[in-house]
């Protein structure tokens, strides 16, 4: 093995599934020492070369070399024994295990009777967790914990079996910017210990910041591979989509606030969760809802939903009191939630796109005996397709099947084609490449110019910043700042988030916004 042998390398690898061509002759080289972005379209293939690098697929063509002697994965365990970790935007976490048991799989110190050292495992967990700075128990089981906190368990799962070549496909997904800075601080210091890292993330910004090199990816070929000093953020996403994006977030609509609020909800409270809270929302606005993971955003959208009611306070649509106890209910009353976790809560991965589109408001496409009239359901599909430029064969494609981005356009087309009154969309983008959600971005921009209210809940600054006409801040379960025009900046929305500073002028706790 030469000393100079990239960590990782592929020669001409292919994978085609049935009629799809998914990877085709691509090249890529992972040094010692080095952070290798993979960035491209969802579609692009990079998901796929990551599950050929983690052996859980098999090419069909090319080879792999780590070190540089070639290997052939027939499954995850040779990946793992020469040194090949991933880190997929799936979690594998366990729920009914615990934080130390997750960390540990398979790896669990034991006696010579081969029963847990349930003392030892304790002791290694928590070393893991004071590595990475992390806070959290080893004794707390893994479904007890948010979002966020599952996916550093599972980051750290992986970094435990101490790889020499780490694949991190979306690592920072459901990441606070804390938690970011934090995987980033590990990720550097792996690449000062030599190892190779592939990292693959939609957000162009973080992927400057931290690759040394990155690779392109466009319809399962390589584009290009290029230093980063050698491209911009433009320039890349140019590379990524094959053309040029103009504007992503598209162009304000100017909302006017005349005559009554959309949504105006007065000291809705949930113990535990958020409250008291009151917010209004205009037709033909985007409202942004900021703050950190914890902060009950989620919380306050579900219970406007009637997912999880709150138990104090009135919601008031377009004037009218209402009180949506169910998700049926407040769909009747005009109400739309777009879910942070589309494959959990938002989707039915087995079934067709057609019936995806359908399933939020099924009642329309069944005649007065209850049957679907499929044609009806079919002919929806089909526009909802066109409309939001959702790449599939046809609408019978099961949706399990279709890229993260053209998941979430059908999941979005799904509420939009309902016609909402107001629309809640939790994390809209997330996972989604650029070019999705430009297009994403250009559908809530949409509904909003048909004088439909948008209440944008996102962690992703620079997309609240970009979309919203004004933006709240929660903290602790409370609204805390009210910013709007000038006042909303990165820096400003951190503080009021972090409680950093006194909020602005125009934060308020508890009283409805009637500027």
């Amino acid at each position: 093995m030469s000393a100079a042998a990239p960590a990782l390398a592929v020669r001409g690898l292919g994978k085609r599934f049935g009629g799809i061509q998914a990877l085709e002759g691509v090249d890529l080289e992972v040094l010692s020492g080095e952070v290798h972005a993979l960035v491209g379209e969802n579609g692009a293939g990079k998901s796929t070369l990551i599950n050929l690098l983690a052996g859980t697929l098999q090419p069909d063509a090319g080879q792999i070399l780590v070190g540089g002697r070639p290997v052939r994965f027939r499954h995850a365990r040779d990946a793992a024994a020469a040194g090949v970790a991933a880190v997929y935007q799936e979690l594998s976490v366990i729920d009914s295990l615990s934080v130390a048991e997750n960390l540990l799989p398979n790896r669990q110190p034991v006696n010579r009777w081969h029963f847990i050292r349930g003392t030892e495992l304790r002791r290694q967990a928590e070393q893991i967790l004071a590595s990475f700075g992390v806070g959290l128990s080893p004794d707390t089981l893994v479904g007890q914990l948010a979002l966020a906190e599952r996916q550093v368990v599972e980051i750290l799962k992986c970094l435990a079996a101490q790889p020499k070549v780490l694949l991190l496909d979306e690592p920072t997904s459901s990441l606070t910017q804390r938690e970011k800075e934090a995987l980033f601080g590990l990720i550097r210091h792996l690449r000062a210990l030599g190892k190779g890292v592939v990292y693959i993330s939609h957000h162009l910004p973080e992927v400057l910041a931290l690759a040394d090199r990155m690779t392109v990816l466009r319809d399962g070929r390589r584009v290009t591979t290029c230093a980063r000093a050698e491209v911009t953020e433009a320039a890349l996403a140019r590379l990524m989509v094959g053309r040029e994006l103009h504007s992503v977030f598209g162009k304000r609509g100017g909302a006017e606030r005349g005559g009554r609020p959309r949504l105006q909800a007065a000291g809705l409270t949930r113990p535990g969760a958020f409250g008291p809270v009151s917010l209004e929302v205009w037709p033909g606005e985007i409202v942004g809802l900021a703050g950190l993971v914890g902060a009950g955003r989620t919380a306050l959208g579900r219970a406007l939903f009637g997912a999880e009611p709150a138990l104090e306070g009135e919601i008031r649509l377009d004037g009218v009191s209402v009180n949506p106890r169910t998700p049926r209910e407040a769909i009747e009353l005009g109400i739309a939630y777009v879910t942070e976790d589309r494959k959990g809560q938002g989707l039915f991965l087995d079934q067709s796109i057609a019936h995806n589109l359908a399933a939020p408001g099924l009642g329309r496409f069944c005649g007065r005996w209850g049957f679907v009239r499929d044609g009806q359901m079919e002919q929806h599909a089909r526009a909802c397709r066109e409309r939001s430029r959702i790449v599939a064969p046809d609408v019978h494609q099961t949706i399990g099947r279709l890229s993260g981005g053209n998941q979430q356009k059908v999941l979005l087309a799904a509420w939009i084609g309902l016609g909402p009154r107001l629309l809640i969309a939790d994390e809209p983008t997330r996972g989604v490449d650029i070019g999705a959600r430009s297009e994403i971005y250009g559908q809530l921009r949409g509904l909003a110019k048909e004088g439909a209210a948008v209440l944008l809940i996102s962690s992703d600054l620079p997309e609240i910043l970009g979309l919203a006409d004004r933006v709240l801040v929660m903290r602790a379960g409370r609204l805390v700042a009210r910013l709007t025009g000038a006042e909303a900046t990165e820096q400003r929305i951190i503080a009021a988030a972090l409680g950093a500073e006194s909020p602005p002028a125009t934060a308020t706790n508890d009283t409805p916004d009637t500027e």
